[in-house]
């Protein structure tokens, strides 16, 4: 029988740290085939996406609606399934709940370039937006780089006090930030993960920052100010997710930089690049099937039976 697997299955096959491996593994991977994405405009005005990914072994589609208005009724924002095939037989092997992979591997590829790209990896954290997101990369660095010290900017108190308290929960050091623009002065690592309506992030961080740039995945999403993004391609190193992000890529694209002459994280994973460990790293994620392909990939590993 083919697996169902409810949100907390899906999340108990995901670890984050084995998932930024398989991550890893599947960009060496020259087997690997990722189409573009099919973006269907909803009357409401929310997107339904269709997502193939394929390699040797495994197929997959995703099938999600994004809704940018739900909370307004008091439903995720996401929602769909991750349906997995075999490639050689078509028979499928497994449906996944569309919004925990969506999460999880968003924050496990952001986790994988913290580790390859970050100039320190000890922290303290801050998380700007503390939706699934936000939710998400915090226990991605804690489970993945040991991050003990953790600070949650959001407009919403509610939402930045549960997750300060599920921090704490985890046996981190957390605390509410008022100003995010401020807290950036302490943070060495810096995740945005906020809905990109509107700038949030006008201040430079620190000449030794990693920052996971999350939230804008359209042109015409933001969340960094253009004049920062401008200041990371001038004095520091700037890498996108992967080649859709030379037209996805919202904070970049408004801030008038090349796009498509900046590495991918394929790229670091193929030849990580001599930096100098000093200066601030900008990774900016806008979202791939193939993420979505090492999730079932990841999930069918744990599945095997063991020799």
């Amino acid at each position: 029988m083919t697996p169902l697997l409810n949100a907390r299955q899906t999340a108990d096959a995901l670890p984050y740290p084995a998932l930024a491996e398989e991550i890893q593994a599947l960009l060496r991977d020259p087997g690997v085939v990722v189409p573009p994405r099919t973006v269907q405009p909803l009357a409401g005005g929310g997107s339904l996406f269709v997502m193939p990914a394929a390699d040797a072994r495994v197929a997959i589609t995703k099938l999600i609606t994004f809704i940018p208005d739900n909370a307004t009724r008091h439903l995720p924002a996401i929602q769909g399934d991750i349906v997995v095939f075999d490639a050689l037989t078509g028979q499928r092997t497994a449906l996944l709940d569309g919004p925990t992979v969506t999460a999880r591997r968003t924050a496990a590829v952001s986790l994988l370039a913290a580790r390859l790209l970050a100039p320190r990896t000890d922290g303290p954290l801050l998380i700007v937006g503390a939706g699934v997101q936000g939710r998400a990369h915090l226990e991605a660095f804690q489970a993945g780089l040991g991050v003990r010290e953790v600070w949650v900017a959001s407009r919403s108190t509610a939402s930045a006090d549960a997750l300060v308290q599920h921090a704490r929960s985890l046996g981190m050091n957390a605390g509410r930030a008022m100003d995010a623009d401020a807290a950036l002065a302490d943070c060495p690592l810096v995740v945005s993960c906020t809905s990109a309506q509107a700038v949030a992030l006008r201040a430079r961080p620190r000449t030794d920052a990693f920052v996971a740039a999350v939230g804008a995945f359209t042109p015409r999403m933001v969340e960094w100010a253009p004049e920062v993004c401008r200041w990371f391609a001038a004095d520091g190193l700037v890498v996108v997710d992967t080649r859709d992000a030379d037209h996805e890529a919202g904070d970049l694209l408004q801030a008038g930089i090349d796009v498509p002459a900046l590495a991918t994280l394929a790229d670091v994973v193929r030849e990580p690049p001599t930096h100098r460990r000093d200066r601030p790293v900008f990774f900016k994620s806008c979202g791939w099937a193939g993420w979505d392909l090492a999730a079932a990939r990841c999930v069918l590993r744990g599945q095997a039976p063991q020799r």
